[in-house]
C-alpha cells in the first residue's frame, strides 16, 4: 500500500559521527537501531559556538559522549525537543546536566483523548512522563540563538505534542518523526490521532520549505511532494479498511491480515494501532461503527 511513496532508504550515516547536512546543521546518529528506529535516532546540532540541540536522542552513554565531542569548545543553549518519546528525549538529562541548557518543547507528554475505561495504553514504555520543558512553546514561538532562529510549528499527531522547527532562513524543517524519508510514521492512539496527523501533514506541506531533517533516516528532500504522497498513502489505507469492511463486521486483527499483506510479523502491532487510529477517525466522520469505544478488540461494520 505504501509502494507509491519513493521511500529512500539509502542512508549511510554513522552513529556517533558528526555530519554537516546543511550550512550550520550537524547531524548526529545514535546507535539505536530497530525496526521502529531504523539505523537510529538522528540528533540534530544547529548553530556554530552557542549552539541548540535538536531531540538529544535515546538515554545512551556513548551517543551522549558523541554529541559532547561533536560541541567541544562550544556553548550548548538550548536543548529542543519534537516530541517525548524516549528514544528522542532520553539523553535531555545528562546533556542537560552537562551544559546547563534551558529546554524547549511543547508541553508534557500527554495521550490525544482520553484513556476509555480499562484501556491501556500500548505505547507507555515508549513515552516520557518526566519531561517538563523549561520553556513551553507555542504554534509559531520563536527561538533565537546567537547565528541561528528557529519557528516552532504545532504538528500533533504521531503524539498530542509534536513539533517541527523551522529553520528561518535555510528552507528546511526538522521535522521530527512526522514525516520520514526511509517509511510511514506511526500514528497510535491514544497516543497519537490520524484526524490531527492527517491536519498537520496538510499544513507543513503548505508551507514553502521543501527540505524535511527527521528524526530518523535521511533528508526529505522534495517535501510537497512527499507530503502529498503520505496523504495519498492514509487515504488509501482507509479505503482499503472500508472495502473490508464492506465484506461484513470485522475486528482488528482481521482487518490487519485483509490489508497488511506481506507484513513483517514484528510490525503486526504497530499495523493494528494504525488501523485503530484510521477506525477512530472513520468512527467520528460518521462511516463506521462499532459497539462502544472505539477499541483494538471491537468489531466494526460500516455505518
Amino acid at each position: 500500500m505504501a509502494e507509491d511513496i519513493p521511500f529512500d532508504r539509502a542512508f549511510d550515516a554513522v552513529a556517533g559521527v558528526a555530519d554537516e547536512v546543511a550550512p550550520g546543521v550537524r547531524r548526529v546518529l545514535a546507535p539505536n537501531a530497530g525496526p521502529f528506529t531504523f539505523t537510529g535516532t538522528c540528533s540534530y546540532i544547529v548553530g556554530r559556538g552557542e549552539v541548540a540541540i535538536i531531540d538529544p536522542g535515546p538515554d545512551d552513554p556513548a551517543h551522549v559522549e558523541a554529541l559532547m565531542a561533536a560541541v567541544a569548545g562550544e556553548t550548548v543553549t538550548h536543548v529542543i525537543l519534537t516530541h517525548t518519546h524516549r528514544d528522542h528525549s532520553g539523553a535531555l538529562e545528562p546533556i542537560v546536566a552537562r551544559t546547563g541548557a534551558a529546554t524547549y518543547g511543547e508541553g508534557p507528554h500527554r495521550a490525544a483523548r482520553a484513556l476509555h475505561s480499562g484501556e491501556v495504553n500500548a505505547l507507555d514504555a515508549a513515552a516520557d512522563r518526566a519531561f517538563l520543558p523549561d520553556v513551553a512553546l507555542a504554534d509559531g514561538a520563536r527561538i533565537k540563538g546567537r547565528d541561528w532562529a528557529l519557528t516552532a510549528l504545532a504538528t500533533p499527531g504521531h503524539t498530542a505534542n509534536h513539533m517541527a522547527f523551522v529553520l528561518e532562513g535555510a528552507g528546511l524543517i526538522f521535522v521530527g518523526d512526522h514525516v520520514m524519508a526511509w517509511s510511514t510514521s506511526i500514528v497510535a492512539p491514544p497516543d497519537g490521532s490520524m484526524s490531527d496527523y492527517m491536519e498537520s501533514l496538510r499544513r507543513l506541506g503548505e508551507r514553502a520549505e521543501t527540505l524535511y531533517l527527521p528524526g530518523h533516516g535521511g533528508p526529505v528532500r522534495d517535501g510537497h511532494a512527499f507530503v502529498g504522497r503520505y496523504i495519498r498513502h492514509r487515504q488509501a489505507r482507509e479505503g482499503a479498511i472500508l472495502r473490508a469492511l464492506s465484506r461484513g463486521p470485522m475486528p482488528i486483527p482481521e482487518i490487519v491480515r485483509t490489508i497488511y499483506i506481506g507484513l513483517d510479523p514484528r510490525l503486526f502491532g504497530a499495523a493494528g494501532l494504525s488501523t485503530l487510529a484510521h477506525l477512530e477517525d472513520l468512527v467520528g466522520r460518521g462511516q463506521v461503527l462499532t459497539d462502544g469505544p472505539v477499541a483494538l478488540d471491537g468489531v466494526f461494520q460500516l455505518a
